[in-house]
């Protein structure tokens, strides 16, 4: 073999491995820091895509599952709050059926009328100061949840109105015990208020299903995506760890590689002597 001080074809080719493997072997330890495979766009540029769009799906489930579970604590506070009414309605039926009795006298019928009428007081305070998160729960507006999996068509929308709670659009309003035949009258309009009330109370106990029921599902769904997506950017640890060892034993290999090509050059300098 020609032996040569211009070119020490040797020493280059083995400079050249030794790159090759130093960058593999930051590469492995770079996933062992982080545990993941995927630490730039140069390592699995699809995956990397198709990981960032399922971790957008998990944002949008994540916050929809909340979203649910907000609306669930309204819609709660609300049925709360007509079960308090459900209370002062069955106790007014009690003063009505007593004060449709013709032998009370003018003075009973006035203490039965006056607590009535300081329970028809309290069910307006009810619909008027019940609120959630410094809203009236008892509005014309809709107490909704917006649920998303981040795709056009994964959007829904859960809504349930509770409406307007007051002594008006119970019926009740106006009503006086004064008399056996006002007690008489108020009561058929007490007992209908009552099966108002048990009808909103249904409405909004179905939606409360709807969306604890939506909120598993988004939860199930997020977490499904989660792991799909850690399944693409996640490093096997233990596959990494075999690779370090090799790189480590390659660079120690390849230096000594450089070293010895770097001797065999040095043999032309003997000629010389």
């Amino acid at each position: 073999m020609a032996l040569s001080i211009l070119n020490n074809i040797p020493a280059l080719q083995a400079e050249n491995e030794l790159a090759i493997t130093t960058a593999a072997a930051n590469k492995s330890l770079q996933e062992l820091s982080s545990g993941s495979r995927i630490n730039s766009g140069s390592d699995d540029a699809a995956g990397l895509a198709i990981s960032n769009g399922l971790n957008a799906n998990v944002a949008a489930l994540n916050q929809s599952s909340l979203n649910a579970t907000n609306a669930v604590g309204a819609l709660q506070t609300a049925d709360g709050a007509l079960s308090q009414v459900t209370a002062l309605l069955n106790r007014s039926i009690t003063l009505a059926t007593e004060a449709s009795s013709s032998g009370l006298s003018t003075s009973q019928s006035t203490a039965i009328d006056t607590e009535f009428q300081a329970l028809l007081t309290e069910i307006g305070s009810i619909g008027t100061s019940t609120n959630f998160n410094g809203t009236a729960l008892f509005s014309a507006t809709p107490i909704s949840a917006f649920t998303s999996d981040g795709t056009t068509g994964g959007t829904v929308s859960i809504a349930a109105t509770p409406g307007v709670l007051t002594t008006t659009s119970l019926g009740v309003n106006g009503q006086v015990l004064t008399s056996s035949t006002a007690a008489t009258t108020a009561l058929g309009k007490i007992t209908a208020a009552i099966s108002t009330v048990s009808a909103l109370r249904g409405t909004l106990g179905a939606t409360v299903e709807q969306l604890q029921s939506a909120s598993t599902v988004d939860t199930n769904e997020s977490q499904n995506l989660q792991t799909a997506s850690s399944s693409i950017t996640s490093a096997d640890i233990s596959s990494v760890v075999a690779d370090d060892t090799k790189y480590s034993i390659l660079e120690q290999t390849g230096i000594s590689a450089l070293q010895q090509a770097n001797q065999q050059a040095q043999t032309v300098l003997k000629l010389l002597q």
